[in-house]
């Protein structure tokens, strides 16, 4: 931040100064520019903040160039402890998008009712588009309140899935993108998804209640805990670890470093 706003106070001061000043302040030493500029901030405060307000998507945007860049550089670390040990999830009877043999595997650990799940589902649906066919996609459900609503979710979507894929993954998008209408209409919602896209409303009550449903979840879960993953939504991507919602760039550059491995 310093070497910003000695940039930005240094651009007040030619402002200040005026064009025809412009000369005499290129004269200024570098050894002189710092009293001038504690001067001029001391003596017109406001040079500055008005400067940084005219131009304020211009410093937020290097400011977040910044923090992208040292987080960019902390996960490349953490990766790197992360690929020397083989992480081993069950994906069985779970809905998958791509080929199995896919060079690299992405697995969710996610929750349907969860904010930052559906702001990462956008990035992994368009990560899954880039690197068609390079990459395969695996939904476990790791439900934040199992007893209430993202776990009434979550047995939903793996009772449909064990009816039909297609439908599982139509469902799976609906409540991603209507996140907000799950939320106000809970189960009503859920129900009325299902029929939108054709599930048989019995044999899916049935399914979920069903002991198949129970120990798909169980084990979700209990991988979660080996992994000693805390919140969501978490991705291994291959063996290497992604928690939270990053941005595309990050996830990108997880996808690349195994392609390339």
């Amino acid at each position: 931040m310093k070497p910003m706003l000695s940039f930005f106070a240094a651009a007040s001061l030619v402002a200040a100064l005026g064009t025809a000043s412009l000369a005499s302040a290129q004269n200024i030493s570098s050894q002189d520019m710092k009293p001038a500029l504690e001067q001029l901030l001391r003596e017109n405060p406001e040079v500055l903040l008005d400067f940084l307000h005219t131009h304020s998507e211009t410093l937020l945007d290097i400011v977040q160039e910044g923090s992208d860049k040292r987080r960019m550089a902390n996960m490349e670390k953490q990766w790197a402890e992360d690929a020397k040990v083989k992480k081993t999830v069950a994906v069985k009877d779970r809905p998958r998008v791509g080929k199995s043999d896919a060079k690299v595997q992405i697995v969710a650990f996610s929750d349907f009712t969860c904010q930052f799940c559906t702001r990462a589902e956008k990035t992994v649906e368009e990560l899954l588009n880039e690197f068609s066919g390079k990459v395969s996609f695996v939904f476990k459900n790791m439900p934040l309140e199992p007893e209430g609503l993202s776990g009434l979710a979550s047995q939903y979507f793996v009772a449909i899935s064990l009816i039909d894929e297609n439908m599982a993954w139509k469902f799976y998008k609906t409540l991603f993108h209507e996140h907000e209408k799950l939320l106000l209409d809970n189960e009503k919602f859920l129900r009325d998804t299902a029929m939108a896209i054709g599930v048989d409303m019995k044999k899916l009550d049935s399914v979920r209640r069903g002991k198949q449903v129970k120990a798909i979840l169980e084990e979700d879960l209990k991988d979660s805990e080996k992994l000693e993953l805390e919140g969501t939504p978490c991705f291994l991507v291959n063996n290497l670890v992604i928690r939270g919602a990053v941005s595309k760039e990050i996830f990108r550059r997880a996808i690349e470093i195994e392609l390339a491995r």
